[in-house]
């Protein structure tokens, strides 16, 4: 994801798995974003080398309420 617009917090999910698979589904539509360990991921033993806990899906805020409308139909 390029550019400078302000990235915010779509949805926090389980696992890498849960993340990349909204990620898919939102690439389908145009719509650019990405994921990271949330905080309390990045605080986990050994959390840096696994896909296991939290993390958050973030887009563009002027993706937002298209991105949630998506997800919500999940």
């Amino acid at each position: 994801m390029s550019g400078s617009a302000e990235l915010v917090r779509l949805t926090i999910v389980a696992d890498e798995f849960a993340a990349e698979t909204i990620i898919a589904l939102l690439r389908t539509e145009g719509i650019d974003s990405i994921q990271q360990r949330t905080d309390l991921a990045a605080g986990m033993a050994d959390a840096s080398a696994s896909a296991f806990g939290p993390r958050e899906v973030l887009v563009r805020r002027g993706d937002l309420e298209r991105a949630r409308d998506l997800t919500a139909a999940e």
